[in-house]
């Protein structure tokens, strides 16, 4: 059995943001060490020598470790160690229809606008880089309103984004869409069946402490942590 769990993340990784949800929806209690993946410690690289994150070190009872690197497999093995709530569903073709979104949500989103936006407005900033590209915050703006498309016909057309019951698929673009809202570049109005499906979601106590984030020299809007947002 784990003795401790310690999660190597950064507050603004949209893939740790899951597996913090994760942990925190199962009420699986660990240990956060935040990082700086531009700017790796030798400890995290003797981890990771990617210097990546999300990394879980999963100490044993028994003394040894185990080091598990990217979201899916860390989410997976939560799911595969304790399954109650499930955040995979019940049946196979359940569990195929959420693993469906989150790949889109953490490849194609994440590929298409989240990068370009946390990068261009936050990383950027906190790594001493200069001023956003503006050529590119455009791309990433235009490619946003079609993912935020996508979730808000997904949140009309179901009760959650891959059916009935919330999943590691609304955790996806959760931590997707939070990142975000944390530059205060989400037009709400616009997007009312997003709001809403938000809103439900950042009312969850496994939400409180993404809400609670706050990074040296970038503080979110107040509206980030409002729940009637």
């Amino acid at each position: 059995m784990p003795a401790l769990l310690r999660l190597h993340h950064h507050p603004l990784d949209p893939p740790s943001r899951r597996v913090r949800l994760a942990l925190a929806e199962k009420k699986i209690p660990f240990e956060s060490v935040v990082e700086k993946p531009w700017e790796p410690r030798p400890e995290h690289l003797a981890l990771s020598p990617a210097g990546e994150v999300p990394l879980l070190v999963i100490e044993m009872e028994d003394g040894s470790q185990h080091v598990m690197a990217e979201a899916t497999a860390i989410c997976e093995y939560l799911e595969e160690t304790q399954n109650t709530p499930t955040l995979l569903g019940e049946h196979p073709f359940d569990r195929a229809e959420v693993r469906r979104p989150v790949q889109w949500f953490e490849t194609k989103m994440f590929s298409e606008c989240t990068s370009i936006i946390v990068g261009e407005k936050a990383l950027k900033r906190l790594q001493g880089g200069g001023e956003p590209d503006s050529a590119l915050l455009r791309i990433g703006y235009h490619n946003l309103r079609n993912h935020l498309d996508f979730i808000g016909w997904l949140a009309e057309n179901r009760n959650w984004l891959a059916g009935d019951e919330m999943t590691l698929a609304d955790l996806a673009a959760a931590a997707q869409v939070s990142s975000i809202d944390y530059l205060n570049d989400i037009a709400w109005d616009k997007y009312p069946a997003v709001k809403e499906w938000y809103a439900r979601i950042k009312s969850r106590p496994c939400f409180r402490p993404l809400l609670g984030d706050h990074i040296a020299g970038l503080m979110p809007p107040k509206t980030y942590a409002d729940l009637d947002f």
